[in-house]
């Protein structure tokens, strides 16, 4: 008995340390592509599910990264959670499951019938029960809910090291713009990559392109969000997401001098056990082409710019040639799937003169304005597994929207074929205009 234990002992280590060897990290890795969701829902607010079951979701469905954003918390300190509470929320459907997945060694329970309460286990602890070496991380996250005269402000921040309270101040503007300096001072104060980004502007019609486009420390926002109460799409009187990226941009870069805001798709996931369709896991993403599967080197190459949002169509390169003022896609294929590729601009002399929006009683109401459709026109138009678009100069910027005629594998009525949106890039050079 003790030489076979012995055996299978070894058996064992060998199986670990072979398996190690697949995911040893080199001294000078290349560049991958990581596939990450940077907004997502448990019980520590909203969500119906344990944050191991979330996370394990993610992990066993090909994700590489994921960031747990609970509304103003972090999943930290000490907290329990009456089982009434999660059944009604889940149908039932969640502590069976958790205890079934883990079992009386891992949960926690106190109290008894109508008293009894389970532990929600905090960041620092479930993490290490799921987080693989170079194959998936967990990143510490909050959505910063606050708002200006009943217009939803949500922030998300991912990698903090503490939570950040939502703040106040006299337009929405300005609230976009605290938040986003208390986001910073805490990555200064902390010496960590921090990655603020604001959430589905269209939820309550919260937020309009005139409120983001001055506010220069946001840098990212979600042209998707996979809830579908959200508004991706906008309506008679509201701007889609997709034309508020636009407009932002043509103001920031024509007006502003200054860089574009980067576009983000997310999940919003809420529910986790099949009875709501409203916000479920596995809609939207982003992938990013880093060195390292770390919170700091993924940030990095968000900051510049170094990653794609998507709803289903993969990407094998992006390259921006500033010599040739060349971009260049090279879609990955899937059998059966053909693929449009888009690209969207605003040249230079398209006008930024608008219009505000009107009610039927002719009373403006706080949407974003009106703008020419010259504001993020479509440039050019390709079909097939590369596109490639040529600047000439006369652009502000171009980005792309490749789309397949596959639809993605859990589709809304805002989001029936699959997609994926590049980062807008600009010319480089001079051009005899600006010389």
């Amino acid at each position: 008995m003790h030489t076979t234990r012995l055996t299978a002992l070894a058996a064992t280590a060998l199986a670990l340390s072979a398996a190690n060897a697949q995911h040893t990290i080199p001294a000078d890795p290349e560049p991958r592509w990581f596939k990450g969701n940077l907004h997502t829902h448990t019980f520590w607010s909203d969500g119906n599910d344990f944050p191991e079951m979330v996370v394990e979701w993610y992990r066993d469905n090909g994700y590489n990264f994921l960031a747990l954003s609970d509304h103003n918390t972090l999943s930290q300190g000490q907290r329990w959670m009456p089982i009434a509470t999660i059944n009604q929320r889940s149908r039932e459907s969640a502590f069976p499951r958790y205890l079934e997945r883990f079992g009386h060694s891992w949960v926690e329970t106190r109290g008894q019938d109508d008293t009894l309460e389970v532990r929600l286990k905090p960041f620092d602890e479930y993490r290490a029960l799921v987080e693989q070496r170079n194959q998936f991380i967990m990143i510490q996250g909050e959505e910063i809910t606050g708002s200006f005269e009943r217009r939803p402000i949500h922030i998300n921040a991912t990698n903090l090291a503490e939570r950040i309270d939502p703040q106040s101040a006299d337009s929405v503007e300005e609230t976009i713009r605290k938040a986003m300096l208390e986001v910073n001072a805490q990555a200064e104060a902390h010496g960590r990559e921090i990655l603020p980004h604001l959430n589905h502007p269209n939820f309550g019609y919260g937020v309009t392109a005139e409120d983001i486009a001055p506010v220069l420390e946001e840098q990212f926002f979600e042209v998707f969000n996979g809830h579908t109460g959200v508004n991706n799409h906008g309506d008679e009187h509201h701007a889609s997401t997709e034309q508020i990226w636009d407009i932002v941009n043509t103001i920031r870069i024509a007006e502003l001098n200054a860089p574009p805001i980067l576009g983000i798709a997310t999940d919003d996931g809420h529910s986790y056990h099949g009875h709501s369709p409203v916000s479920v896991p596995g809609r939207g993403w982003v992938m990013v082409r880093a060195t390292h599967l770390t919170p700091e080197s993924l940030i990095r190459a968000m900051k510049a710019g170094d990653f794609y949002a998507s709803t289903g169509v993969t990407l094998d390169a992006i390259d921006f040639n500033p010599d040739t003022r060349t971009l260049t896609i090279n879609i990955h294929p899937v059998a059966g799937e053909t693929y449009t590729t888009r690209f969207v601009g605003t040249l230079r002399d398209a006008t930024l003169d608008s219009e505000p929006v009107l009610d039927a009683e002719g009373n403006e109401i706080a949407a974003t304005r009106r703008y020419s459709p010259d504001i993020g026109r479509t440039l050019a138009t390709v079909r097939g597994t590369t596109a490639t678009y040529q600047l000439t100069g006369d652009e502000l910027y171009v980005r792309a929207i490749v789309e397949s005629d596959a639809p993605p594998e859990r589709p809304t009525k805002e989001s029936l074929l699959k997609r994926a949106w590049t980062q807008p890039v600009t010319p480089i050079h001079p051009t005899p205009a600006d010389q």
